[in-house]
């Protein structure tokens, strides 16, 4: 073990002892340590991915308390998270100010900043190995405390917000050797009841993406009822034909409105995808080489919950290398919305990672609405690659 690796060791053994919500002071101890770091900061972004919010670890250790918020637009540290790459300059003593990713699977949680008198190669690429270890250690302490979840909410968040919040997976970005995936939800002014969801297994990738009937809380327990389902279904082996019949019993069983959605399962070894499309808009879809973007003519079921004689079809789409694969939720065409070539757009970001696609997507829409949504926007972009071992 060489000894990058060790000092890698002693630092996941040292944060592990610490209580959980310790972790940048570990982090900041070792570089102190290290390298004589004069200052050591984690910045989290926030849920909207517009503000950051910094903790400090002074000498002694203790976490100071966050500072003032900071707009993300047009600053370093929006290049740092867009780029994925570390950034080095000259703070204003004299020393060297360095900016590292933290970051898990493409997942973008923050920022390491630390400040120092002298950095050459080796420190720059410890104090990257660092903000990676941060990333795993961030990931499993969360589970234990609230000061990360807390850390990324900038403004009150409502009931309906805070349980639509709850429904999304922990990352909302997933890279894998067969595809990379990103997700985002920008919430209306009165929270519109999308979700999306994901999981991995050895040979599938499980995607979903609702819209339940109705606003705030209705909507959002709406949102619940079929979430719950839907992974209680996948759960237990449920193909996305089963997964729909679930979701639509719930729905029937508790008397509570309807919702669309889009289910998939896509084997990994072959690209090869079986859907339900319960009600939704069809997907956008940019073959490798293809200068427009296309939708996906689906056949159209009925969504989740209608009383009525109901059946889904199951679907088959095939994934080929290159392909980009786009879901939404009709807030993306709704009203102001509709202002916006979608499709153009898809094809105009092709060359951008699906985290920052989304994230164009998202703004470009928000912007069209002058700030002020009438539906929750939600969008999946996925890039399949190929099966595992083929060139990305």
């Amino acid at each position: 073990m060489d000894g990058r690796n060790l000092e890698l060791g002693e630092l996941l053994t040292a944060a592990e002892s610490a209580p959980p919500g310790e972790s940048v002071g570990v982090i900041a101890h070792d570089l102190r340590k290290r390298f004589g770091a004069d200052r050591v900061s984690f910045l989290f972004v926030d849920l909207m991915e517009q503000r950051l919010l910094r903790l400090t670890a002074p000498t002694d250790g203790d976490l100071e308390d966050a500072e003032e918020p900071i707009d993300l637009q047009g600053t370093v540290y929006d290049t740092v998270l867009r780029s994925q790459c570390q950034h080095v300059d000259a703070d204003d003593e004299g020393g060297r100010r360095v900016i590292s990713p933290v970051s898990n699977r493409g997942d973008c949680i923050g920022l390491l900043e630390v400040t120092l008198r002298y950095a050459d190669d080796s420190v720059l690429g410890q104090i990257n190995d660092a903000a990676h270890a941060l990333a795993y250690i961030i990931v499993t302490d969360r589970r234990f405390t609230d000061l990360y979840h807390a850390g990324r909410r900038t403004t009150r968040t409502s009931l309906a917000a805070e349980i639509q919040h709850q429904l999304l997976p922990s990352a909302s970005c997933c890279e894998a050797p067969q595809f990379t995936l990103a997700a985002g939800l920008v919430p209306a002014d009165d929270i519109g009841g999308d979700t999306y969801d994901y999981t991995l297994d050895r040979d599938t990738l499980y995607l979903s993406i609702t819209d339940a009937m109705g606003h705030d809380t209705e909507s959002a327990l709406l949102a619940t009822l079929v979430t719950g389902a839907l992974r209680g279904a996948r759960r237990t082996g449920c193909d996305a034909l089963r997964q729909a019949h679930r979701a639509h019993e719930a729905l029937l069983s508790h008397s509570r409105g309807l919702a669309t959605g889009q289910l998939l399962c896509i084997r990994l070894d072959t690209g090869t995808c079986e859907l339900v499309n319960a009600g939704h808009p069809w997907p956008l879809r940019l073959r490798a080489g293809a200068s427009e973007a296309e939708e996906v003519p689906l056949v159209v079921n009925l969504p989740f919950g209608v009383a009525a004689p109901t059946s889904y079809q199951l679907q088959e789409l095939q994934l080929h290398p290159g392909d980009r694969l786009v879901l939404l939720t009709d807030g993306m065409q709704e009203r102001g919305a509709a202002a916006v070539d979608l499709a153009s757009l898809v094809s105009e970001t092709r060359d951008l990672h699906p985290r920052e696609a989304v994230r164009m997507l998202t703004t470009t829409v928000l912007e069209a609405c002058r700030g002020n949504l009438n539906d929750d926007a939600t969008v999946i972009v996925l890039d399949w690659h190929g099966t595992e071992g083929s060139a990305r």
